[in-house]
This record gives structure tokens, C-alpha cells and sequence, in this order.
């Protein structure tokens, strides 16, 4: 069977899924991070946010954040899922599941797979307050963009 370990998706994740995907023998310790959505960000109200990501290049950049992983903890197996589309509060966002035979590998390559996906993964949220709307995400910081997120030519 061969299973998608890096996915964008509109469709709600379920955890366990992607947990799955990493469990084998060989491995002691499953580091999970479940990202989600949050209800205040630096005092304000968020009511829901809206994730878009240029699908085929962020699918490319999880699974190239994974080869990063297998270089730095060798016996690491890593499977991301993210989902775009409105997300409403407590909704899941993202899911990291790292399989090592110890723990402490799991854990210190999870928490380098989401600085990465920060980093480099072509997935923007915007998010919707009380009193306004904006574009977030540290990729926004790196370049200007008009409407807030770089356009599919500035990715390839």
C-alpha cells in the first residue's frame, strides 16, 4: 500500500491517520504535534481563519522538510498533513507525526518539522478578527506583496 505522507487537504484531519503512517516496529517513540486554531492572538478575538497554499510546490516542500529530518535523525520517519479552506476555532491545522527509535529524536525533529513548514511551505492563513482581516505567516515578512501573499510565479 503505498500512503501520501505529505498532504494538503480541505477536508478535516484526523490524527490517528497520520500517526499511522510512521508507526513500525523499529520505532520506540511517536512525537505528534497538532496545530490548531486559536481564539486570541496578541489580545485580539479571532473568529475563524482561511488557509490557501500553492498545493503541488507545499506537498513538494513537506516532503523535501522530511528529507531535512532523515538527513539530520537518519532513522526518522515523518508523515504532514495541513489543511487549507476556513478553519473555525479548535479546528486541527495541522498534524507532524515523527517516528525515531528514541524519544528525544522524535521530539527535536518535530518541532524542526513545523519551524520549517514556517519557513518555507508555500501555505498562507488570513486571519479574521473582530475588527479586520490580514494576511499572516513569516513568509509574508520576507517579501512585499499587494494582497498580502506572493503569487504562484514567485514560488516556482
Amino acid at each position: 500500500m503505498n500512503e501520501t505522507l505529505f498532504m494538503v487537504t480541505d477536508q478535516p484531519i484526523l490524527i490517528e491517520d497520520v500517526v499511522r503512517k510512521v508507526v513500525r516496529p523499529e520505532a520506540g517513540a511517536v512525537a505528534v504535534f497538532v496545530g490548531t486554531v486559536r481564539e486570541f492572538t496578541n489580545g485580539k478575538r479571532t473568529l475563524f481563519l482561511q488557509y490557501e497554499a500553492y498545493t503541488t510546490m507545499a506537498e513538494k516542500m513537506l516532503e523535501r522538510i522530511a528529507q531535512e529530518i532523515k538527513e539530520r535523525w537518519p532513522e526518522a520517519k515523518t508523515a504532514i498533513t495541513h489543511r487549507i479552506g476556513k478553519l473555525d476555532i479548535s479546528d486541527v491545522a495541522v498534524v507532524i507525526a515523527v517516528s525515531t527509535p528514541h524519544r528525544k529524536d522524535a521530539y527535536e525533529a518535530n518541532q524542526y518539522a513545523i519551524e520549517r513548514i514556517k519557513q518555507i511551505v508555500p501555505i498562507w492563513k488570513k486571519e479574521y478578527w473582530e475588527d479586520g482581516t490580514q494576511w499572516v505567516g513569516n513568509q509574508l515578512e520576507t517579501k512585499e506583496y499587494p494582497d498580502g501573499k506572493p503569487k504562484e510565479e514567485d514560488l516556482a
